[in-house]
């Protein structure tokens, strides 16, 4: 039987691996890094299932391709399907407006509405909620998918993969550029905050003029807060300058985050392309799955998909890039 070598267990080569066992392959993955942990880009995420807000900003494979992504990760971990809550301050309410424009999925909500949503959101007067979309912790979430693959028989080796493996399935990120030419980093930064004084149950988007801010509830008061998309492959520090605006856009959704404790302080190098979205290219006996951008788990199932079709059927997605293949 054919044994297929996944080369990486971040979320893209986790997922990959996932679905080709679905699918009755074996599979064994290489990863020095051992389990999912800090030391990878994956670790670094919010986790948000939502592809009606990332299309305000994003190609429209983005939207169409990510609306199976709730129903992919429910049957591997937990997902929380409450919706995603956009807001703005009343001097920011034509960003509103516009990002209203640039989407679909959503119903206006007024004040009263925004309460009932969410008790601890007192200062804004209209908002947006597009209830289809979710989220989940994407550390559990990694831990879940590895443990299942696991049981499932996977064999997962803490080593390099060696030179010349058939049946390769490269998910490395930024590490795979030596063959993947056009492919670069783009730096996220994040925080985790701990602040018992305030209670979200929804990823809430606060269109700020500086810094727009996503923050996801991670249970028990802890929060993870993010919002940068820079052009940038340093990744040894957040700047002082995206801190102080990840806290002050955090403080005007709730003055109340002003008293948080911050926990961890997060940077990370998303792989991308030059038009941000995914690609499946196979040279020689190698299948290469990259670039999933700030997309990571919204875009991973689409993208194990494509490569499971690809490998086990030769049938060619719309993520297979046919110029390089």
């Amino acid at each position: 039987m054919t044994v297929w070598s996944v080369i990486g267990s971040g979320v893209a080569g986790l997922a990959v691996a996932s679905e080709l066992a679905a699918r009755g392959a074996k599979v064994q993955v290489f990863d020095p890094g051992g389990p999912p942990g800090p030391h990878g880009c994956s670790w670094w995420a919010g986790g948000m299932l939502a592809p009606w807000c990332e299309f305000e900003n994003a190609e429209e494979p983005v939207l169409r391709l990510g609306q199976a992504a709730m129903d992919w990760w429910s049957a591997r971990t937990e997902v929380h399907r409450r919706g995603t809550l956009v807001v703005a301050n009343a001097r920011d309410l034509p960003d509103l407006r516009r990002f209203g424009r640039r989407t679909n999925g959503y119903a206006e909500v007024n004040q009263a509405e925004i309460l009932s949503l969410e008790p601890d959101l007192h200062s804004f007067s209209k908002g947006l909620l597009f209830a289809d979309e979710g989220h989940i912790d994407p550390r559990q979430a990694l831990t879940d998918v590895y443990r299942q693959l696991q049981l499932d028989g996977v064999k997962f080796l803490q080593n390099l993969a060696p030179a010349g493996l058939e049946n390769a399935i490269d998910c490395r990120g930024l590490h795979a550029r030596e063959y993947l030419h056009d492919l670069r980093g783009v730096k996220g930064e994040m925080l985790v905050i701990r602040c018992p004084d305030v209670t979200l149950t929804r990823p809430v988007r606060l269109l700020h003029p500086r810094m727009p801010l996503y923050i996801v509830p991670r249970g028990d008061g802890v929060y993870m807060l993010g919002a940068t998309t820079i052009e940038s492959e340093d990744s040894s520090r957040i700047t002082a300058r995206s801190m102080l605006e990840l806290l002050s856009a955090a403080y005007a959704l709730n003055p109340a985050f002003g008293e948080a404790e911050v926990l961890e302080i997060g940077v990370d190098l998303r792989p991308a392309f030059p038009d941000n979205l995914p690609r499946i290219r196979r040279l020689g006996r190698t299948i290469y799955a990259n670039g999933l951008y700030r997309h990571g788990y919204l875009l991973a199932p689409a993208l194990a998909r494509g490569v499971a079709d690809l490998a086990l059927e030769n049938k060619h997605s719309e993520m297979v890039d046919e110029d390089h293949a």
